[in-house]
């Protein structure tokens, strides 16, 4: 179990920092449906990160067998660390020159409009929908997958890896519930630091995991 625990949590944190559904969910928490909504959106992302990993857990799992680990996942985890590599390649690229600040998807400038189904539903989207987040959370579920660990083990695993991911929307939703009239003030300083440093972050976030995998694999497949 800890090899499997062990093997996600990279990829667990990268989900749990990614600032696109922690802006999202304190943006949502300041609408005039912000309970409704937070929770919605919470429950979403929740549902929608665990519906990901159980499938890859599964479907690699089930190509697994006991004992040496396949040469399959090797180049899995070579494809993704390349394509880890690539996508900080292009999100430094693409960040905000000095003294700009990236525009906000027109989604962000509805909130105030979305129903607690529509706030579930953007939730789902930005988990299965959104390469990074995705690839994140693929990879993270096929290093589980791969594990010499047991059923149960992975298991654990993989309800871990669900709840470290989610603590971009479970913390923000926590402190509005229960931070009282700090609240807005916390969640706003939040949201300025994660949209100032956006790039950064997901550049470094992916250029380590895009190492960590293509490391890994050319080790294991020579």
């Amino acid at each position: 179990m800890g090899e499997a625990i062990g093997a996600m949590l990279t990829s667990a944190v990268g989900i749990a920092i990614s600032p696109l559904p922690l802006i999202a969910v304190i943006l949502m928490l300041a609408t005039p449906k912000g309970r409704s909504n937070g929770i919605a959106f919470t429950a979403g992302w929740v549902v929608g990160l665990a519906a990901v990993v159980a499938v890859v857990v599964a479907a690699g799992s089930g190509l697994h067998t006991e004992g040496e680990k396949p040469s399959w996942a090797y180049w899995l985890k070579l494809a993704l660390g390349v394509l880890f590599a690539l996508m900080a390649y292009k999100q430094w690229r693409g960040r905000p020159r000095e003294g700009h600040e990236a525009a906000a998807p027109k989604w962000m400038r509805a909130l105030d409009r979305f129903t607690p189904a529509k706030a579930a539903g953007l939730a789902v989207v930005l988990v299965a929908a959104n390469p990074k987040n995705l690839v994140l959370a693929v990879g993270g579920a096929v290093s589980i997958a791969t594990a010499s660990a047991s059923g149960g083990g992975k298991t654990v695993a993989a309800v871990l890896m669900v709840l470290i991911g989610s603590l971009c929307t479970l913390l923000p939703l926590g402190v509005y519930l229960l931070g009282g009239s700090r609240s807005a003030r916390v969640l706003g300083g939040w949201k300025e630091w994660m949209s100032a440093h956006n790039a950064a972050i997901m550049t470094t976030v992916l250029a380590v995991l895009g190492t960590k995998y293509i490391g890994d694999a050319l080790t294991g497949l020579s």
